[in-house]
């Protein structure tokens, strides 16, 4: 009875301490404390799974886009010493061929349709080829670019290529895991970096000082994963391992801010190449140009319309007589839209080869009248 009562005191003890200095709310928050640690460690170890389990999944389908071009190196002076008159002599430059990798690229369909941005392939005189993860080479043998978008489409011989699954850019959220594949630098290839969607809508400059070419574009993807130059044309995955976006650009002037061209993009050109026969041709007018909008046709002295910076050798415009300085301000009896930078882009293209086309021009503060006929894009 004695020793009942002792472990009965002894308890009661023991329960008035636990109350007094609050232990149950000690354990109860140590509990909780380990719960969180564990659910930390979950979180951090399915989002390594999610990434590594799409990197093994898709970089079979990524690929290395290279330029093979030729340069002519400076001519020097050399002295004559034995030339009095003309101590000096120069020296032409020798031409120089050059390889080199400057961006990349994913496989579409398995008999070798690749699509990267137009601008890491915009010089039409050079020459590309396909690096793809098996370490094989190939050569482009034709080239699509999208005269709308920053957009091309590349083909390479062969088959069996596993492509890329295309997925929706229509649903996407702030904050959605992505993952970004390609060449940065045009040297470390396969390189993999991971982020969010960090904004959506954007309207940026596509394009870079290392790949040269730029355009506008509108309602790109932003995205904080690591984008650098050589990394245009590669996927933006999501955790599934499907693209929802292109590659496109970075932000000079910030960090850790990239741009990617919404794979919806891609889905509606590989649609329209497709119900057009697989064509890697199309109408070819044969210009370089750049758009005068109205504020700068006031400042100018000039007109609005499409401001022709080069006229290409032998082209249907060099044929039709358009000079260089010429501005196009109706294209076959449609206004060309100066609100739209690829405005006269858009006309030429609902055009066929062969079509006959009639341009209105301003010259010299002159209104001329110009046919001519687009031949196919080579």
């Amino acid at each position: 009875m004695k020793k009942t009562l002792g472990l009965i005191t002894v308890l009661l003890i023991l329960l008035y301490i636990a109350q007094k200095f609050n232990l149950y709310q000690y354990f109860d928050k140590n509990k909780q404390n380990k719960s969180q640690v564990n659910t930390e460690k979950q979180t951090v170890v399915y989002e390594e799974s999610v990434i590594t389990q799409v990197v093994e999944k898709s970089i079979p389908s990524v690929v290395t886009v290279g330029i093979s071009t030729t340069i002519s190196q400076g001519d020097y002076f050399q002295i004559d010493p034995f030339n009095p008159f003309i101590p000096f002599r120069r020296i032409p430059g020798q031409q120089k061929k050059v390889e080199k990798n400057i961006g990349s690229g994913f496989i579409v369909s398995s008999d070798g349709l690749i699509i990267t941005n137009k601008h890491v392939v915009s010089d039409e005189e050079a020459t590309y080829q396909v690096l793809t993860n098996d370490g094989k080479k190939y050569d482009v043998e034709k080239i699509y670019r999208d005269p709308l978008n920053d957009l091309a489409i590349l083909k390479i011989n062969g088959s069996g290529f596993k492509p890329l699954e295309l997925g929706d850019s229509n649903n996407l959220k702030l904050g959605q895991l992505v993952i970004a594949i390609g060449t940065p630098l045009g040297e470390f290839t396969n390189t993999v970096t991971s982020g969010i969607i960090s904004g959506l809508g954007r309207g940026i400059t596509a394009g870079s000082p290392f790949e040269g070419f730029v355009e506008k574009l509108d309602n790109v993807i932003q995205t904080d994963a690591a984008i650098n130059p050589g990394n245009s044309g590669g996927p933006l995955l999501n955790s599934k391992g499907q693209v929802i976006g292109v590659n496109t650009a970075i932000a000079q002037e910030g960090q850790n801010i990239g741009f990617a061209i919404p794979v919806n993009v891609v889905k509606d050109l590989l649609n329209k190449f497709k119900n057009n026969g697989y064509n890697f041709s199309r109408p070819f007018l044969g210009i370089r140009y750049k758009m005068i909008d109205k504020q700068t046709a006031i400042l100018n002295d000039v007109v609005e319309g499409a401001y022709v910076v080069k006229v290409v050798k032998d082209s249907p415009a060099d044929k039709a007589g358009i000079q260089e300085e010429d501005i196009i301000i109706e294209f076959d009896g449609k206004k060309v839209n100066t609100n739209d930078d690829q405005g006269l882009a858009k006309l030429i293209l609902d055009k066929k080869i062969g079509d006959n086309v009639t341009l209105k021009i301003w010259r010299n503060k002159e209104i001329k009248i110009i046919t001519t006929k687009l031949e196919e894009k080579k």
